[in-house]
């Protein structure tokens, strides 16, 4: 059986990304994983275009697979700590493409302690970061959900 590798980079985000990102991330599944309340598209793309690509503090690469956008990385500060978050399309879960990316995201982003906290819920991110060598330290609530706070390369 002949098998295609599957090709996973990271590039800049460009302008057509942003429609890919809001249909991920209006995905209903992904939507109860990560019980995030998606964006109406206004809201969504004054967000992506005030506070993350016009933000030079924040960090941000499209996720490709096999050329095409897959998700993205983004890295911001949040008071005195460096946050990370992701967000992929369905199509691209659970294939190794999340731990893939996002080692070589950490390569790139140079910041340590490095936190994220994903909802308790959501053991696919916590099991992503865990193997990118995050730590859980503790947990934290927003909202009526518990969070799990995981930091890499120092503690909380």
């Amino acid at each position: 059986m002949e098998t295609t590798e599957t090709v996973v980079g990271l590039r800049d985000v460009e302008q057509a990304d942003l429609e890919v990102f809001l249909a991920y991330e209006h995905d209903p599944e992904a939507v109860r994983r990560s019980r995030f309340a998606p964006r109406e598209r206004e809201a969504f793309m004054a967000h992506w275009t005030a506070k993350v690509l016009g933000d030079p503090t924040v960090f941000v690469q499209t996720v490709v697979v096999d050329g095409e956008p897959a998700g993205n990385i983004v890295a911001w500060w949040d008071g005195e700590r460096r946050f990370i978050g992701y967000w992929f399309g369905r199509p691209y879960w659970g294939r190794g493409i999340g731990t893939e990316a996002l080692t070589v995201f950490l390569e790139r982003e140079k910041v340590r302690p490095l936190y994220a906290d994903p909802v308790a819920g959501n053991t696919g991110s916590i099991r992503l970061l865990e193997k990118c060598g995050f730590e859980a330290t503790g947990t934290v609530r927003h909202g009526e959900d518990e969070h799990v706070v995981l930091v890499l390369g120092g503690s909380a």
